[in-house]
């Protein structure tokens, strides 16, 4: 098969485990396994990407993926993703996210941007980020791997969307002047028990280090940040296992908290 029949059938693959709730074996094999370029992923999230777009769901930003070190020595990878959001993954603070929508999900704590303009520069600065900011919000990313028992690699992740799923953003937005990226602490609990903590700087030492990270890479690969955008710019904290009826809430110093909540089957 030519690279682009492979690509098409991965994403197909992807596509088709998503929409049925049943993992596949991991696809890097496909892909050019353990040494395969991480461009021939993003070709299969792009696909899929286009699919989504061509269907009439709404693009409305990005996650980072692999930022915190607990993560990435969790999956095994040492380097950031991205992956995008569409409007259909969004739910509400504390609305239950139902049940047999995901196949095996974690959550993690993360800060999110909402843009107010286009980041279309070769290379963004802080002042860049800070000044196209509009406001931040504490948030719940919801993930879950297409690929069977989470056995990924980087080139599985990417390919898979970079593992995304769902989000949960908080209500109350602060402005960046009023927070300490850095330093704020994290906390979530499940129910009555403390299951992730972290700090802002678990987050590639600054948040703003994810979002300038991401701003480039989105232009450079053709796709990028415009204003009214969502970025959850990374994990906090190590991510959770998310069982039917869990409750999750996160604490963010300074920002709030927001509630993500798994439907009972």
């Amino acid at each position: 098969m030519s690279n682009s029949a492979v690509v098409e059938s991965v994403a197909l693959a992807l596509r088709s485990a998503e929409l049925s709730q049943t993992a596949i074996a991991p696809i890097r094999p496909q892909l050019g396994g353990e040494t395969a370029d991480v461009d021939i992923a993003y070709a299969v999230q792009e696909v899929n990407t286009e699919r989504a777009l061509s269907e009439g769901r709404r693009l409305v930003g990005r996650k980072i993926g692999l930022t915190s070190i607990a993560v990435q020595k969790q999956l095994g990878v040492d380097s950031p993703d991205f992956g995008m959001l569409f409007a259909d993954m969004a739910y509400g603070d504390g609305e239950a996210i139902p049940a047999g929508l995901l196949i095996q999900p974690k959550v993690e704590a993360e800060i999110a941007l909402v843009i107010n303009k286009d980041l279309t520069k070769e290379k963004h600065t802080y002042a860049d980020i800070i000044s196209a900011t509009e406001y931040a919000l504490p948030a719940i990313e919801v993930v879950d791997s297409r690929i069977e028992n989470w056995k990924i690699s980087l080139i599985d992740t990417v390919a898979d969307n970079a593992s995304s799923a769902a989000f949960v953003l908080g209500s109350k937005p602060v402005k960046l002047e009023n927070l300490d990226l850095v330093n704020c602490k994290m906390v979530m609990m499940r129910a009555d028990e403390v299951v992730s903590q972290g700090v802002g700087k678990a987050c590639l030492a600054n948040p703003l280090n994810a979002a300038v990270w991401l701003a480039d890479e989105m232009v450079r690969r053709g796709r990028p940040l415009l204003a009214g955008d969502i970025v959850l710019t990374g994990a906090l904290g190590p991510m959770v296992v998310a069982q039917p009826g869990d409750e999750f809430k996160v604490e963010i110093e300074g920002f709030g908290s927001v509630v993500a909540a798994f439907a009972a089957e």
